[in-house]
């Protein structure tokens, strides 16, 4: 009942919820066609330039501080994920196609965060994930099945990466992500994604024995730099 009572009911918040979902089903085919058919370390660059984006448009429509040190933060945080994923390849120079759907991605990215922080941070956040997962699980299986069928495996692997993918990938943790966004600055919220990474190192060292390499633990002394910046100020 106290769920019920939050959704909004008039037009304008509909509307603008709608558009939210939009865009955000729009970056997720921008940035999924073109991690198809990039390299999956240049992907992984390009799709984080996001902070950089909204620390400009976070200025611009949400009046955030600019000052240069959080700046910095957010470049340093940045050249350490340079340096975990490219690890001397710089072929990223080679622009393409893929890589403008890359940044396209990392950009409608950036403008629903602050479009949502502008606009939307009244709503109910569980309401809020639930409206544009919605919105764009129609929209994308519109796009996808009539291209790739409706056929899919049916294993234990399968369900199982499928089941995590929606429950705790994208219902749980999109759903902490509003609430985060909702109490947070756009850009101090968005900086932690660099995390992501520096996370990832420490896992695939600790759970698959990888080895931690000078340049990984220099990219994620940097990461973690950044991050300690931008929240610092």
């Amino acid at each position: 009942m106290a769920l019920r009572e939050k959704v909004p009911r008039d037009r304008e918040t509909l509307v603008k919820l709608l558009l939210l979902s939009l865009i955000n089903a729009f970056g997720i085919i921008s940035t999924n066609t073109g991690l198809v058919y990039e390299k999956s370390s240049i992907g992984a660059v390009l799709t984080y330039t996001q902070p950089l984006f909204v620390f400009c448009l976070a200025v611009l429509f949400l009046k955030e501080k600019s000052k240069l040190s959080r700046l910095l933060g957010i470049l340093i945080g940045f050249s350490g994920v340079l340096i975990l994923y490219l690890r001397g390849d710089l072929s990223i120079t080679n622009f393409s196609y893929p890589s403008l759907l890359l940044i396209v991605g990392a950009f409608t990215w950036a403008v629903t965060i602050v479009y949502y922080k502008k606009l939307l941070s009244h709503v109910n956040p569980v309401v809020t994930n639930i409206f544009q997962l919605s919105v764009g699980a129609i929209i994308l299986s519109a796009l996808s099945i009539p291209i790739e069928g409706f056929s899919f495996p049916i294993n234990e692997t399968y369900i199982l990466l499928v089941l995590y993918m929606s429950l705790a990938s994208s219902s749980l943790a999109m759903t902490l992500w509003v609430f985060l966004l909702r109490e947070e600055e756009a850009t101090v919220l968005s900086t932690t994604s660099f995390i992501v990474p520096a996370v990832a190192l420490i896992f695939g060292w600790f759970f698959l024995g990888e080895n931690l390499e000078l340049n990984s633990l220099l990219g994620f002394i940097l990461i973690m730099t950044g991050v300690y910046l931008v929240n610092k100020t």
